[in-house]
């Protein structure tokens, strides 16, 4: 059994050589985003969601992303509307959002 219904894990990672990076994207402040939505519906926490952040998931150019455990399934986000979706859909009614997965 999973400690996490849903371990949400955001890659915040920053290229120091100045290469494509999902930082750059504006992973970080959706990243928060999320982390305030989902403290604010009160369903984080033990046998529900965590949302952390990740290093590089080695997947740049196809970010910003964002992987959910323990299903395994991938997204690309680019706004809060994608992340909304992505709580609504996947995470409240357990339907992954297809145009968004990678």
């Amino acid at each position: 059994m999973n400690y996490y219904e849903h371990h949400i894990f955001f890659c915040l990672n920053i290229r120091e050589d100045g290469e494509q990076c999902c930082t750059q994207m504006g992973s970080e402040k959706l990243f928060n985003y999320m982390k305030t939505k989902i403290k604010f519906l009160d369903i984080r926490g033990k046998g529900m969601v965590r949302v952390n952040r990740g290093g590089c998931f080695d997947r740049c150019s196809e970010g910003p992303l964002l992987v959910i455990y323990p299903q395994g399934i991938w997204y690309r986000f680019i706004d809060e509307k994608d992340i909304d979706e992505i709580i609504e859909s996947h995470i409240l009614e357990g339907k992954p959002v297809e145009r968004l997965l990678v």
